[in-house]
């Protein structure tokens, strides 16, 4: 069993003062919540701050204006070739290290069924606008690549924790059992996660086929909510194949500067070509290549055409500025 990792994470910025706008919702009356240690309290804080910082200087931005982004037909085909064939991560002397490494081509070839689990920690406003994410973003990438994607509770083979610092590291019985083939590599990553490491997921495909058989995201609980939903968006695209990121690609949620929140029409394009019937699982870079030029050539006209929000993100950038 092979497993890939990717992890949404960007170099530490200057933290701007408290003078931007909430990035959650008016509080509402709900039972409470248990009490998070203050290692939780303040990783909440943090990460607030991190926000604000963000939308400061111009970052996590949707994609309904990107005539700044231009791309075309090259960009789009040498991006997808980066960033499907390059595993993120290596395995070394226990550990992942990030190290590019060109793999094979790796897909879903059948139903994705989602299984979502907050912590006791996560409040009922905060599960709720997580949940209608999901949903709509799963449906989304259902259109993109031709899968069944959902949620559902019956057999799920992608596991999505949303979790405290506290909860993220007594999850690792949890996520073993969903997963037994996790390497411990990836376990200690999960429980180790770096301060500036706001999520990650990890796709477990079969050695022979190539072939997705599950995979597992984890998202920080403490993150404000645009932050949230920038991970939903970039985990849940690249347990879909989309494993690397690649500072060239832009615009892209594929990449680690933080620019850009929610799935492009470039990224959108790179999951219609992953899930093209020309392609298939286990292919290499040198055999999928010119299938792949071709496919961009192809989808290249319909980029111009596609640059608008949709209704969904539109919804969810209203709550996430507290509309």
């Amino acid at each position: 069993m092979a497993g890939c990792l990717a992890l949404a994470a960007c170099e530490e910025a200057p933290i701007a003062p408290r003078d931007r706008l909430a990035a959650e919702p008016p509080a509402q009356s709900q039972p409470a919540q248990p009490e998070p240690s203050a290692e939780s309290a303040a990783e909440r804080r943090y990460y607030a701050r991190i926000q604000e910082n963000y939308l400061a200087r111009g970052l996590l931005r949707g994609n309904d204006r990107i005539e700044d982004a231009p791309f075309d037909a090259e960009d789009l085909a040498r991006n997808f070739l980066r960033i499907a064939f390059f595993d993120e991560f290596v395995e070394r002397d226990g550990k992942l290290v990030a190290e590019p490494r060109e793999g094979r081509l790796q897909r879903w070839e059948g139903p994705v069924r989602l299984s979502v689990e907050f912590g006791p920690s996560v409040d009922e406003a905060q599960r709720r606008a997580d949940l209608a994410a999901i949903d709509a973003y799963a449906a989304r990438l259902a259109r993109l690549t031709g899968l069944r994607i959902s949620r559902s509770d019956w057999r799920p083979n992608h596991l999505v924790l949303i979790l405290n610092s506290d909860e993220r590291k007594e999850a690792l019985d949890r996520i073993r059992a969903f997963a037994p083939a996790i390497s411990p590599a990836a376990l200690q990553s999960v429980r180790d996660m770096a301060r500036q490491t706001y999520c990650t997921v990890i796709a477990l495909s079969d050695d022979t086929s190539h072939v997705y058989v599950s995979a597992v995201t984890v998202i920080r609980a403490e993150l404000a909510y645009r932050m949230r939903l920038a991970c939903i968006h970039e985990e849940l695209a690249q347990s879909l194949g989309l494993v690397n990121d690649s500072p060239h690609a832009r615009p892209s949620i594929f990449n680690d500067n933080e620019e850009f929140a929610l799935l492009t029409p470039q990224d959108e394009l790179m999951l219609r070509i992953l899930y093209d019937p020309r392609l298939r699982p286990g292919m290499t870079l040198a055999e999928a290549e010119p299938i792949v030029r071709q496919i961009a050539r192809e989808l290249l006209p319909e980029t111009q055409a596609e640059t608008a929000m949709t209704v969904e993100d539109r919804l969810a950038f209203g709550y996430a500025r507290g509309r």
